[in-house]
């Protein structure tokens, strides 16, 4: 089973440390008998740059933080990074382990302004620390190893505007086109999505609107408005297509799913659905209500709750 996005980032992390600890450990033990020699460091750096996978720089640092030879990279030297205080950057904040080996957490870089990591290994003489190795890596040039995550299966509530909680008593739901011809704008959904290739579609009640998107041109949405949503024909433009196997929600629960959230827009005059979404696929059903929180939920769990859960 594929993990959280946190986990994933665990995964990585630990496959790009174990493939760069022993390299920079290795060039660290080369800069010891020259450190404080900025030309000798800079030769050692551009002997052993090639060595370091995906590295975009390499430079030492003193035990302060200050830059005691110039940036290595593919393309040459930098010479303006010499004598840079680096002690205010995220990763000389981080502590290094006792083994004597770090990889920070992703940063955003000064110069570039892209998503970056670092390497430091610390540099020894005897049992005296002398500073550290750095390795600098943009995040576009680091491979990905671990499967891309998937969204929890389970319920989940994000808290939106505490200005708007805060007037929730002061507001009433004003009825919207969609509203007023509810009944026909949810059967066209319906056919959509059971019958139309459409697997994922949100619907904006207060704006009487819906985004959706189909399986046969997935990387594209396209918008129905109120016009579109009161005329059937609009399925005409949309080929009938076969409703997918590999569907988590079943085709016969679409009809019950729509059904509920027509109750929880029009069931209460101060909480109401302002906005839901339905992924046949992830089997989510995604609520914003008035009140501006939001709720994700498996499909199951949805129908499982009447309008009295909710209000």
């Amino acid at each position: 089973m594929k993990g959280s996005w946190k986990e994933s980032i665990y995964l990585q992390r630990e496959e790009l440390a174990r493939k760069l600890h022993e390299p920079l450990a290795q060039l660290a033990a080369r800069c010891t008998p020259a450190w404080g020699d900025r030309a000798r460091l800079n030769d050692i750096l551009t002997a052993g740059f090639t060595g370091i996978p995906h590295a975009s720089s390499l430079y030492c640092v003193g035990t302060d933080g200050v830059q005691i030879c110039d940036n290595v990279s593919a393309t040459g030297l930098a010479s303006e990074h010499f004598g840079r205080d680096r002690s205010q950057r995220p990763y000389m904040k981080e502590a290094v382990p006792a083994w004597g080996f770090l990889l920070s957490d992703a940063y955003i870089s000064l110069v570039g302004h892209r998503p970056s990591l670092t390497a430091l290994q610390i540099v020894r003489a005897d049992s005296h620390t002398l500073g550290y190795l750095g390795a600098d890596f943009d995040l576009r040039n680091l491979p990905v190893t671990s499967e891309l995550y998937e969204e929890p299966g389970y319920w989940r509530q994000v808290k939106g505007d505490p200005a708007i909680r805060g007037n929730v008593f002061q507001q009433c739901r004003i009825e919207s086109p969609m509203d007023s011809h509810m009944v026909q704008a949810l059967s066209i959904l319906e056919e959509l999505l059971t019958q139309r290739g459409v697997f994922q579609c949100q619907i904006h009640f207060s704006s009487s609107q819906a985004t959706i998107w189909t399986v046969s041109d997935p990387f594209r949405y396209r918008i129905l408005d109120h016009e579109a949503l009161s005329d059937p024909d609009i399925c005409l433009v949309f080929p009938p297509r076969p409703y997918p196997s590999d569907a988590t929600i079943p085709q016969a629960d679409i009809q019950r799913i729509l059904h509920t959230l027509q109750s929880l827009r029009l069931s209460d005059p101060t909480f109401y659905l302002r906005t839901a979404s339905i992924n046949i696929f992830n089997g989510m059903i995604s609520l914003t209500f008035s009140c501006d929180g939001s709720h994700y939920m498996p499909y199951e769990e949805f129908l499982l709750k009447d309008t009295s859960f909710w209000f």
